[in-house]
């Protein structure tokens, strides 16, 4: 039996944006036998994270050596696991970049793709 995965990215699959970057990610991964696993918050056990599907669905969420991280923060764990993403991660890491990058994911881009997802689900519970 192998290994579980050193670090786990849950994401949700449903969102094409999300769906498309996550799958780059992890089709990098696996070119290069990368420990890392991809959960699709839709097809998991969210119990095993400690998350509901509701706040899954919030954030990207990235369990790293047993910790949780969520938001710009789990971008910044699965990067550095990543040889192509590391740069990305310690530019992200850099005083200043920090807060304006958080700020503009939780402000801006966190929000913007949850209300599209929202805006998804009630378009195909009605059809």
């Amino acid at each position: 039996m192998p290994n579980p995965p050193e670090t786990r990215t849950l994401y949700n699959a449903e969102c094409p944006i999300c769906n498309a970057e996550i799958c780059h990610y992890a089709a990098y991964a696996e070119a290069r036998a990368l420990p890392l696993g991809f959960e699709d918050l839709n097809r998991v056990d969210l119990s095993d994270w400690g998350v509901n599907a509701e706040d899954a669905a919030k954030r990207l969420h990235v369990l790293h050596q047993g910790q949780l991280y969520v938001g710009f923060d789990a971008f910044l764990i699965l990067w550095a696991q990543l040889p192509r993403y590391r740069f990305a991660a310690r530019l992200g890491r850099l005083p200043g970049v920090y807060q304006m990058a958080s700020w503009g994911y939780e402000k801006l881009a966190a929000p913007w793709l949850y209300n599209a997802h929202k805006r998804r689900q009630a378009r195909q519970s009605t059809t």
